[in-house]
């Protein structure tokens, strides 16, 4: 397979995106892969990050290719997890205490921090809205960071989002207490739940 074929195929198989990192891993040179942007005529979304003009864009997935340690989180894990009755307005991401928070701040994306030992408690992988594999914060983590931000979330929102897990098929009541104790909000989880059920 020519060196052209193989990332047209790279392009298609990520939905019209593609990563300097997995050309060089496929055994093509940085010089080739800017002629093939070129001809190709792609646009650079982000740092190592090129889009077809065809693609449908995926602000989500230009985020989690720049800050690949970065867990979608909040309000746009609700949206994700399909407890949000819209798309949230700024993204929501939770990263390790103490990394820089910098650039995605300038974007205007909402950033949460969280102690180390607690940031792996619940990371799935769900789908962005154009195809592309993200990293999230599975329900039952999500509700209980909900309440934990609480001060800073809508009411609203966060009775709607306990209202949709509640009611969820897929809900984990023994893993949403879990995560309540180890978050200390179990408290508060016991009380809306002893009312919705």
């Amino acid at each position: 397979m020519n060196k052209y074929k193989m990332l047209d195929a790279l392009l298609q198989k990520n939905n019209g995106f593609l990563k300097t990192s997995d050309a060089i891993q496929a055994g093509i040179s940085r010089t080739y892969l800017g002629e093939y942007v070129r001809d190709r005529n792609l646009e650079r979304v982000a740092h190592g990050l090129y889009m077809s003009q065809d693609a449908w864009e995926d602000g989500m997935y230009v985020i989690q290719t720049r800050y690949p340690l970065a867990v979608f989180s909040h309000e746009t894990a609700l949206y994700l997890l399909n407890l949000a009755e819209r798309e949230p307005v700024r993204y929501s991401v939770t990263l390790k205490a103490g990394a820089n928070t910098a650039g995605l701040t300038k974007q205007g994306i909402k950033v949460y921090k969280v102690k180390a030992e607690l940031f792996d408690e619940g990371v799935m992988e769900a789908s962005s809205h154009a195809g592309h594999t993200i990293r999230v914060y599975n329900s039952e983590r999500t509700i209980c960071d909900l309440v934990r931000s609480r001060k800073n979330i809508e009411i609203q929102d966060l009775q709607a989002a306990i209202k949709g897990y509640i009611r969820s098929k897929e809900k984990n009541l023994p893993l949403l207490m879990r995560y309540a104790k180890t978050f200390s909000v179990e408290k508060i989880i016991r009380q809306y739940t002893e009312v919705l059920l």
